[in-house]
């Protein structure tokens, strides 16, 4: 008998002082359509928020959402975090006005990925449905 497949979990957040939510609610949204599982945390959330919620909730991924201009503290926030609480093997990806260069550094620093506005929705999936399950 095959065993069915547990679909990837995603946790999408908006972390900080942004209150710019509808492009992250089309992305749960197209995510969820997809068959994948995804916890959104909503509006105003810090970094240690969002880490507690993607270990509580055991997820294979975390999508952020930063348009304020505080992508380089916010992103490095949640690595440090993830790595502090031994769940390094979570991938970080995200999206928002985020400049080449900073965007540059923020994927040396690990975050995975991170889509510029304008990208096509599908390209976001394709991404995120392409992740390896985490443990």
């Amino acid at each position: 008998m095959a065993i069915a497949s547990v679909p990837l979990r995603i946790l999408i957040g908006k972390v900080g002082l942004d209150g710019h939510d509808r492009g992250v609610k089309l992305i749960a949204r197209a995510l969820r359509d997809a068959g994948l599982e995804v916890i959104y945390t909503g509006l105003h959330q810090t970094p240690e928020q969002v880490v507690n919620t993607a270990i509580q909730e055991d997820v294979d991924a975390i999508g952020l959402s930063i348009l304020s201009g505080a992508h380089n503290t916010l992103f490095r926030r949640v690595l440090e975090l993830l790595k502090e609480q031994e769940a390094g093997d979570i991938v970080l990806f995200g999206g928002g006005i985020i400049p080449d260069e900073d965007a540059t550094a923020l994927t040396a620093d690990g975050v995975k990925v991170l889509f510029g506005p304008g990208r096509p929705i599908q390209e976001i999936v394709t991404f995120v449905k392409g992740l390896k399950p985490h443990g």
